[in-house]
């Protein structure tokens, strides 16, 4: 079966947060985005563990939906944790993802970090505990375990990040490499940036929404054609094969805000290329550039722009739907007309993946207004257009160059 996953989100529980993060508002997001398979996140949380004991019952082997309800959404139980220690005269801090295929094997899980550190204190439990160490901690809890890191390039908190990761999975991990199957690419970075390192060859690139709020859910995502199990995605996973794990879904990476080197304080944004020519040394205030997302890619790779490896899983960009209707109309995204417009969408085709990824646009044009369906249209072909997101700060992202939205403009005024 067919079917969309997000695996890495934040309950209530996490900082800066939506309080709405609980499970009848993913359940419902869910279903509007056209997302199968959702992670819990924070399975670490003791309040949120017990939220997820109380409301959800046992589905297909390994993952669950919500009691007393026809839903389609099943949870699968996930949770991300933060590592912060010193290796070899370094401070690291990795964030990373566990799936588990119990309430039984989170529970033991969960035992021995408590001893380690506070889960009361955040849905992201922060802990001075060596990545190979939470490892080891895991798989001898359960083989039938995933350990992801998460988004693996962002500089201050990942795998690889120019500010305290390391140069590759092996420094990580040592002896716990061969059980680490995939990593989560990130806003920042896509599939294709990856593949320009061969080292990466036999790890599966999955993409998540890490997201705090119910609407921000499903921004990336992964699409399986499998069994729905835990199994059956934890195979997909493990097994990079493109006929399970058919393609991810992805931000454009420039939008993500850890894209290119700069400051945001000294509102300075520079291209790799940019950096090299100051020795990575802000220009305005002259002290160290954060170095983004594409300047690291370009520090480790070992193969030019535009290599695609063999037996690759695919990709999609796209912008979200709420976001085009906003640019299309010359609105805000928060704005009531764009809300209406949306859910008129929702309501006449099912959700937003179909929107985004399945209808022509003669069916588009039949239900909402030609400007919309040009914008699904020129996204799907990636006809954008993005100022890089730098150092904290998101990247923007055009669909109508300045002509076309100065058009707009005019239409509104005369309207």
């Amino acid at each position: 079966m067919k079917f969309i996953a997000d695996f890495h989100i934040h309950s209530k529980y996490s900082r800066a947060t939506s309080p709405q993060m609980d499970l009848i508002n993913l359940d419902k997001w869910a279903k509007i985005k056209g997302i199968k398979v959702l992670g819990t996140g924070d399975f670490t949380h003791p309040e949120w563990l017990k939220s997820l004991e109380n409301q959800l019952e046992p589905a297909e082997p390994g993952l669950f939906k919500l009691k007393a309800s026809e839903s389609p959404t099943r949870f699968i139980l996930t949770a991300e944790i933060s590592c912060i220690y010193s290796k070899n005269n370094q401070v690291r801090k990795i964030h990373i993802i566990v799936f588990a295929p119990s309430f039984d094997v989170v529970k033991k899980i969960n035992t021995q970090l408590g001893w380690i550190g506070n889960l009361k204190s955040d849905g992201r439990p922060i802990l001075g505990l060596d990545a190979k160490e939470l490892a080891k901690i895991v798989f001898n809890t359960s083989s039938d375990c995933l350990i992801i890191p998460a988004h693996a390039w962002t500089p201050w908190f990942s795998i690889f990040g120019s500010k305290s990761g390391f140069d590759s999975i092996e420094e990580c991990f040592e002896d716990y490499s061969k059980y680490i199957y995939a990593i989560e690419t990130g806003l920042s970075s896509d599939p294709a940036m990856n593949w320009r390192l061969s080292a990466l060859d036999k790890i599966t690139l999955i993409s998540n929404s890490d997201a705090h709020s119910p609407h921000k859910i499903g921004r990336e995502a992964n699409v399986f054609e499998t069994e729905i199990s835990y199994k059956g995605i934890a195979d997909a996973i493990k097994s990079k094969d493109n006929k399970k794990f058919l393609y991810t879904i992805e931000f454009f990476p420039e939008e993500g805000k850890y894209h290119y080197d700069g400051h945001r304080s000294c509102e300075i944004r520079l291209s790799p290329q940019e950096s090299k020519k100051y020795n990575n040394i802000c220009p305005r205030c002259l002290k160290p550039l954060t170095i983004g997302v594409l300047n690291r890619v370009e520090q480790l790779a070992d193969r030019p722009e535009g290599f695609k490896p063999e037996n690759y899983i695919p990709f999609r960009s796209l912008i979200p739907l709420g976001e085009i209707i906003a640019e299309a109309k010359g609105m805000l995204p928060g704005a009531k007309e764009v809300a209406r417009e949306y859910d008129n969408l929702i309501e006449k085709i099912g959700n937003e993946f179909k929107v985004l990824l399945e209808v022509s646009k003669e069916d588009l044009d039949k239900i909402t207004f030609p400007r919309i369906s040009e914008g699904i249209i020129k996204t799907r072909e990636g006809k954008v257009c993005v100022e890089p997101g730098y150092d904290g700060v998101y990247g923007k992202i055009k669909i109508f160059s300045k002509e076309e939205q100065k058009k707009t403009s005019k239409q509104k005024t005369l309207f």
